[in-house]
This record gives structure tokens, C-alpha cells and sequence, in this order.
């Protein structure tokens, strides 16, 4: 493998360790009875100020004068909110695979909406991941509010990835997260101030904590891309459910249930088979 490709997986890897970090923080704020509102308000708002001195352009600016802009980072907003309400009462490590709907709703908008072409693998890997979802989530028989919640969220994850891809052409990634950061502040200001617990030494440590580890983590992935395609940094997204285990275990002393266990290694397994699918296709020299 290429050093710059070996670079990319060390950022992207790293990256995908650091976001269910931040909601590591997210969850202990919640589960102390502190807003998601506020939570999410506070991410978005401590993120923008600090990459604001590094990504303020005129393109930037133009950015906002697009409705797609808004779109896309409307849905981000409700994508974070509904997944710290989840966080209140679900292990972090469940939450996580029920939140890996996401790709599984990403692919079936891309191929409808944004016409990209279906593989027949791809689809039966991601049938797969699914029934690791459903492994965790339990629907009908031992699913929870918070299982909802997250689920919901997964949802609202594919339909962001999918604008995602659809806002792409429209600059560079560095001004689409400064103008995602500007919107979400934006829109969660009312909801966040009205919220705003005391702030004492330990909620702002957390708030510190939850902000910049989001958002280095996400700056990682930006910076993952930039060296190499997403067809070999996808797979990688799964990392998160390494990460949200850990964090699960080492902070809140939370294991996964047999069968949440089970799923989440399907998820796992699912999700890093993508990366040998894409090997097996490349065409022999």
C-alpha cells in the first residue's frame, strides 16, 4: 500500500475514534440531565470559532447564498441532536450500530436520487449490516425509546452522506464544514441558550471535551479524503464501532448484550468486507 494511502487510513482510522469521543462527553452531559440541544449547539458553535481564523473566504460565504447548503446542514443538525437524545439512556456501542443505518439508507438515496450504479455485492453486504442492525436495535421485542432515537438518527446520517455527495462539486471540503458549522450555530442558538445549564468546571470541561474531539475528528476525515478516494476510506467509518465500544466500557462499564455483540461484529464485518470487494474488482494488468 502507498504511503499516502497508509497516511490517509492512519487519519481516517484515528478520526473515527475521536467522534464517538466526543459523544462519549455528549453522553455524560446528557446522562447528567443537560439539554442535547445544548450539547449540539455548543459543538457546533466551539468548532466554528476555532477553524474560523483558518477557513474564512469569500468562497465560504458564497456557499451560504445555496439552498442545498442549508439543506444538507438542517439535516446534519437534527442528525446530531436525535443522536445525543439517544445517548441519554442506550451504551454508546449500541447506539453506534443502530446509528449504521446510515449508509444503508446513504446507498439506496444515491442509487434513486443521485443515479449512481448498484452492485450486486455492495447490496448484499449491506443487506447484511442490516440484520446487524436489527441485532442490536430488536425491533418488536426489546427495542427502546433511545434504540429509536438512534435508528432515527442512522436514518437522518444516510440522508446527510447522501447530500453530501450531492453538495460536493460546490467547493472545497474545508468550506462546506465551516459553512456546516455556521448553520448548525445558527439554527440550534435559540434552542442551545434556552437550555444552557449552570456552567460549572466539570460541564465545561465536557462541553470543551465533546466540541473538540467532534471536530478534529471530522477535520481528520477531510483531510483523509484529500489523500485518497472514498472507495478506500469507506470502510473505514467502521472504526467507530471499536471507539464507541472502548469508550463504553472504560467510562460507563456498559458491554454489549449476546445479541448486540453479535451485531456488532456483523456491522463490522460487513463494513471492512467492502474494502476486499473493492480489491477482488480491480482489473487484472
Amino acid at each position: 500500500m502507498e504511503r499516502s494511502i497508509l497516511v490517509a487510513v492512519a487519519m481516517m482510522s484515528l478520526g473515527m475514534l475521536l467522534i464517538p469521543l466526543g459523544d462519549t462527553a455528549g453522553k455524560l452531559m446528557t446522562s447528567a440531565g443537560v439539554a442535547p440541544f445544548f450539547v449540539a449547539w455548543t459543538r457546533y458553535l466551539i468548532g466554528l470559532l476555532i477553524l474560523l481564523p483558518f477557513a474564512l473566504s469569500r468562497d465560504a460565504l458564497r456557499l451560504l447564498s445555496n439552498w442545498r447548503i442549508w439543506l444538507r446542514s438542517a439535516i446534519q443538525v437534527v442528525t446530531i441532536t436525535t443522536i445525543l437524545t439517544a445517548l441519554r439512556t442506550e451504551p454508546i456501542a449500541n447506539v453506534f450500530a443502530a446509528f449504521f443505518l446510515g449508509p444503508i439508507v446513504s446507498y439506496a438515496l444515491s442509487v434513486t436520487l443521485l443515479k449512481e450504479h448498484p452492485s450486486a455485492m455492495r447490496v448484499v453486504l449491506l443487506v447484511i449490516g442490516l440484520g446487524g442492525v436489527l441485532l442490536v436495535v430488536k425491533p418488536g421485542f426489546g427495542m427502546t425509546p433511545g434504540l429509536a432515537w438512534a435508528a432515527f438518527s442512522g436514518c437522518c446520517y444516510g440522508m446527510f452522506l447522501t447530500a453530501s455527495r450531492w453538495v460536493s462539486p460546490l467547493g472545497k471540503p474545508v468550506h462546506l464544514l465551516i459553512t456546516q458549522l455556521f448553520i448548525g450555530t445558527l439554527l440550534l442558538t435559540p434552542l442551545g441558550a434556552l437550555n444552557m445549564p449552570p456552567i460549572t468546571p466539570a460541564i465545561g470541561g465536557l462541553v470543551i471535551w465533546s466540541a473538540v474531539a467532534s471536530m478534529l475528528g471530522n477535520l481528520l476525515l477531510i483531510f483523509a479524503y484529500a489523500r485518497s478516494g472514498a472507495s478506500v476510506l469507506a470502510p473505514f467509518v467502521y472504526v467507530q464501532l471499536v471507539g464507541a465500544t472502548a469508550y463504553g466500557w472504560l467510562v460507563f462499564g456498559n458491554l454489549p448484550d449476546g445479541l448486540s455483540a453479535l451485531g456488532l461484529v456483523v456491522i463490522f464485518t460487513s463494513g471492512f468486507a467492502t474494502l476486499f470487494l473493492r480489491k477482488a474488482s480491480r482489473p487484472m494488468l
